[in-house]
């Protein structure tokens, strides 16, 4: 009876949550078909069968965080589960075998008054209602009482819930919610709520916390007039859309003056490792995405062999994975450096974190019409700030203040005139 285990997903993964179970014990599996949804400090996945055969039991209820390489549940032949072909789960109520006790083979758990077999988290719902798992009909593998068979019991039977309360479900779903809030007493005697964290939630608290704990932050913002580049898209905009078939945005623009920057200050695109500064040979720009229960950092790899039309598509690609939620391990890997869109939500000036262990992150604050004065007359112009975080172990502020007056030289080239292709 083969083992499904929890698998490590990426190199620095050495844990997952049980998001959601695919399958219920006593379906049938196919080879590489998914049976569970993996929730990792990186991505969800969902973890297909190592083989076929029928899910004979599961060992770890939804919600639980499971250290790689643990067993989570169990596989068998049909010859095993002695299910026959076009047969159903409910077949396996007889297939029970004689126990230590010398329970008769064919015996149901309700025939001897024993507590029929169930996960701990049915035992759980059960213990919360009152419930006697003897009085429920088990359509699991081998009678096992399954959740939802609690459930339908407690729709059939309303009064057997305690207060006279049904359940909709007692399963959390780790991958989208972060838990029901819990009202609890303040020393004060307010009224609050204690909320836990989602897996991803938690992994963004912990990496924070790494981050400014270990790394020096320092901050600059610098003042770039965009004028030039929002006459230019305006007027492209159309044309871009109808050829490429993406939107083009001002973010795309952004990241290919951050590149071509690096490649003119390299110490930018590093990382402080063990006393050493270890400058990254490639380009790898990570794009912070957010998405409706966090925030994730996908990664466009050798960011600067593309040209503005193409990260316009490499952008639009992964940002669209990230937002389905079909982004690999690998993707969210290997980043040197991050740009952020925080304008994007009407900020003006920010203080970013540095994602962990890249040695600068950079933000694009909201584009803003305002007087400016130019040759000593005051005119109109579309002005963006560009904030930017830095190791100070790595750099000083006149290297960062370099990078960032190239940033804004790239971005103040754009005119009206300019080729996007």
């Amino acid at each position: 009876m083969p083992a499904i285990t929890m698998p490590q997903l990426g190199e620095s993964v050495t844990e997952g949550t049980i998001g959601r179970w695919l399958k219920n014990p006593g379906d049938r599996v196919e080879r590489d078909e998914p049976v569970v949804e993996i929730i990792t400090d990186k991505v969800n996945a969902e973890i297909p069968s190592p083989s076929a055969g029928i899910l004979e039991r599961i060992s770890v209820p939804e919600g639980t965080v499971v250290a790689v390489g643990q067993e989570i549940a169990f596989l068998a032949t049909e010859a095993e589960a002695r299910i026959p072909r076009g047969g159903s789960a409910l077949a396996a109520t007889a297939t029970a075998t004689i126990n230590a006790e010398g329970r008769a083979e064919g015996a149901t758990a309700e025939e001897v008054g024993e507590s029929p077999r169930s996960s701990p988290l049915v035992r759980k719902l059960a213990k919360e209602h009152g419930l006697d798992l003897r009085l429920i009909h088990g359509t699991g593998l081998g009678g096992r009482v399954t959740r939802e068979d609690v459930e339908a019991y407690l729709r059939e039977h309303p009064a057997a819930s305690a207060g006279g309360v049904t359940v909709a479900s007692s399963a959390v779903n780790a991958a989208k919610a972060t838990s029901v809030p819990a009202p609890t007493e303040k020393p004060n005697g307010e009224r609050g709520e204690t909320i836990t964290p989602s897996p991803m939630r938690r992994t963004i608290a912990q990496r924070m916390v790494q981050s400014v704990h270990e790394i020096p932050h320092a901050w600059l913002m610098v003042e770039v007039d965009v004028t030039g580049l929002v006459k230019l898209r305006d007027a492209a905009k159309e044309q871009f859309k109808k050829r490429e078939r993406v939107d083009l945005s001002y973010l795309p623009f952004v990241m290919q003056a951050v590149v071509e920057a690096l490649r003119q200050f390299p110490v930018v695109n590093s990382s402080w490792q063990n006393d050493q500064i270890v400058a990254k040979r490639e380009i790898n720009l990570g794009v912070a995405v957010a998405l409706d229960d966090g925030l994730v950092v996908p990664v466009i790899r050798n960011a600067d062999q593309k040209s503005l039309v193409g990260l316009t598509h490499a952008l639009a690609e992964i940002v669209g994975r990230a937002r389905a939620d079909k982004l690999a391990v690998g993707d969210l890997e290997g980043g040197t450096f991050t740009v952020n869109n925080v304008g994007a939500f009407g900020s003006i000036a920010s203080q970013p974190i540095i994602n962990y262990p890249q040695a600068a992150i950079l933000n694009m604050e909201t584009i803003v019409k305002r007087p400016v004065v130019i040759d000593d007359a005051i005119a109109i112009r579309s002005m963006m700030n560009v904030c930017m975080s830095f190791d100070h172990r790595i750099m000083d502020g006149a290297t960062a203040g370099h990078f960032l007056q190239s940033v804004k030289k790239r971005l103040e080239g754009w005119s009206p005139g300019s080729s996007i292709w």
